[in-house]
């Protein structure tokens, strides 16, 4: 039997977009540029408020003693759920799960690879055959059904033949000659006979990002990625030669790839210094041309007094890739929270990672690294949550749900609550 709609909607969720978008943008500028001023006049303007933004202690402890007990008491309620759910999953990470939260309640997860994933591998002026590796053997170990690979083309040739390979090999099920915004817009609309894709992954110039920025919601991404950086937080201890090396070894990417030094010494800073520009020059034209323009305009060397204030600038800047020369390495392992991913010594370095040491290379930048990580396995498996009640559940679990309904003036669905309550024999 073929799916026939009995009644179809003449709008989707998407119909308005446009016009939210363009007023949106104008809120965000008008507050950028006047910061606190405006969030003050924006809110007296729309919700014809004019008191204080910062909730006091002492309103928070009024509203404690006013509020009704019977108000309190379904809060509570569903406090206590959603929390012991919430341990749930923190127990059960990257697993199924189902719990008994309350006499008759049940609830758990399920972990559901997406169906199709579109893996952008660049091509430009240097054969990404890494960039295949990272993207499309995460997808194939996840579980991820279909994999379109797309790299840009060059002429008379298509995608570059290792790029080719290396997508074949890992797994990819249709690789496409296409690049920059014809590729990503290709996997997002599900052209060539393909199906839509339900995750773009994969690094790319600026373009290919901002196309993924634009449609991030009708596609899933796995990060809004800017040029490549690295920092490197090294002490007296450090090898000059080794810091400066690994610096020039990331500036190479492109005229904008920042490179950062945070340490407590100033003999290693002035040798970093004046090496790294020696270290540029004896690169082939184009990497030098690139790491010549990044060290110029992006590169910093931040002199610190303490390990605790080399740990807090680094932290501030969450650099994409971070590596850390010192001699207290275990400190600084488990001191810093904000970064990519983190090469611990020196006999390690960032290229391992980008190439072949086994972690994933498309990672966080421009700061990213203090809400997220990289690419994983668990960019592409959704986690999705489920429920199931008893009857008897409904007594505590309905009635709760139409109070707090109504307080938040939900009436429809305070009766979602009633009508169960009703055919079950209880009352609210």
């Amino acid at each position: 039997m073929a799916i026939k709609y009995l009644k179809k909607s003449p709008k989707t969720s998407s119909t308005d977009d446009s016009k939210t978008t363009e007023i949106v943008k104008n809120l965000l500028k008008e507050i950028e540029d006047s910061k606190e001023e405006a969030c003050k006049n924006l809110t007296k303007k729309f919700d014809k408020y004019d008191g204080e933004i910062i909730v006091s202690k002492e309103r928070i402890e009024k509203i404690k003693k006013e509020l009704d007990q019977k108000t309190k008491d379904d809060i509570q309620f569903s406090h206590e759920r959603v929390r012991k759910f919430a341990e749930a999953q923190l127990k059960n990470y990257g697993q199924d799960f189902e719990i008994e939260l309350s006499k008759g309640l049940f609830a758990g997860q399920k972990l559901i690879p997406v169906n199709t994933a579109g893996c952008y591998i660049p091509g430009g002026r240097y054969a990404h055959i890494a960039s295949a590796v990272m993207s499309v053997t995460t997808a194939k170990v996840a579980g991820v059904k279909n994999i379109i690979a797309c790299s840009p083309p060059k002429e008379g040739v298509g995608a570059h033949p290792a790029i080719v390979y290396t997508a074949d090999l890992c797994g990819a099920d249709v690789i496409l000659n296409l690049g920059g915004v014809p590729g990503i817009a290709a996997m997002t609309n599900g052209l060539f006979k393909n199906p839509p894709a339900d995750i773009l992954v994969g690094p790319g110039n600026q373009f290919v990002a901002e196309a993924k920025r634009i449609l991030f919601g009708k596609v899933g991404i796995d990060l809004f990625a800017g040029p490549t950086e690295i920092g490197i937080i090294a002490d007296e201890n450090a090898d000059a030669e080794m810091v400066s090396v690994d610096l020039v070894g990331q500036a190479e990417h492109g005229y904008n790839s920042p490179a950062w030094l945070y340490t407590t010494s100033k003999k290693l800073a002035e040798e970093v210094i004046k090496r790294v520009p020696e270290l540029i020059k004896e690169l082939p034209e184009i990497p030098r041309t690139s790491a010549e323009a990044a060290w110029k305009d992006y590169g910093e060397v931040i002199l610190c007094d303490t390990d605790e204030e080399m740990a807090t600038i680094s932290d501030e800047y969450a650099p994409e890739h971070l590596e850390v020369h010192t001699q207290n390495l275990d400190w600084f392992h488990k001191r810093l929270k904000n970064y990519g991913s983190l090469f611990i010594g020196e006999e390690t370095t960032v290229a391992y990672g980008d190439k072949c040491s086994g972690t994933n290379h498309i990672l966080p930048t421009k700061g990213a690294g203090r809400y997220t990580g990289g690419l994983f396995v668990g960019k592409f498996i959704k986690t999705l949550s489920f429920q199931r009640m008893t009857k008897e559940s409904t007594k505590s679990v309905g009635a709760a749900c139409a109070r707090i309904s109504r307080y938040e003036g939900m009436e429809a669905h305070a009766r979602t609550g009633d009508a169960r309550l009703r055919k079950y024999g209880f009352s609210n």
